[in-house]
């Protein structure tokens, strides 16, 4: 096998990687290309006249990162913070630029390989439930998994919210964020 053989096997692979986390108690995966790093929960800077969906902020090595509460995003029971409870970081393509977010999950648990013939197209749910957010579902372990198409699960105007936290006056975020570890220490 060719070096240029290996490189194509091993993209292929990775296309079809995703990391799988729980939200209430249902299971979501993310393509794992789209996953940054996963950090944990750590408390977070109360952005204000901001949609519910949207936690908060935290400092990340000195950069502003927004992250959005899927729960309360796709209308179901947000759970208690806990132990398990963390940051999965992400970059999402909108409008030629990748924008870098955190999602806050219930428990991250592993990465599975799901070849694109295994994944099927998500059903229709009737007019009242958007699905354009769901790239597919896929069986795995008898059990179904929503893969989410991260890319559509914010529209336009919200993506701008975010940019708008982002572009805030830092300081203040960071600030914020400094004096909120001071305090728990």
């Amino acid at each position: 096998m060719s070096d240029v053989d290996l490189i194509e096997l091993n993209d292929s692979l990775i296309d079809s990687q995703y990391l799988t986390f729980i939200i209430s108690d249902e299971e979501f995966a993310v393509p794992i290309m789209r996953v940054k790093e996963i950090i944990e929960y750590q408390s977070l800077t109360q952005v204000p006249m901001v949609p519910k969906f949207i936690a908060g902020a935290v400092n990340l090595r000195g950069a502003v990162v927004p992250v959005i509460n899927l729960a309360i995003k796709f209308g179901m029971q947000a759970l208690p913070i806990n132990r398990r409870s963390c940051i999965v970081i992400m970059e999402i393509q909108q409008a030629n630029e990748l924008i870098t977010l955190g999602v806050l999950v219930d428990k991250v648990l592993q990465v599975f390989d799901i070849p694109d013939n295994d994944i099927e197209i998500a059903p229709s749910f009737g007019a009242q439930i958007k699905t354009e957010f769901i790239q597919g579902m896929a069986r795995v372990n008898e059990q179904f998994i929503i893969i989410l198409s991260i890319n559509e699960v914010l529209s336009l105007n919200e993506i701008s919210v975010l940019g708008d936290i982002k572009d805030e006056d830092n300081v203040d975020v960071e600030t914020a964020a400094i004096n909120n570890e001071m305090s728990t220490s």
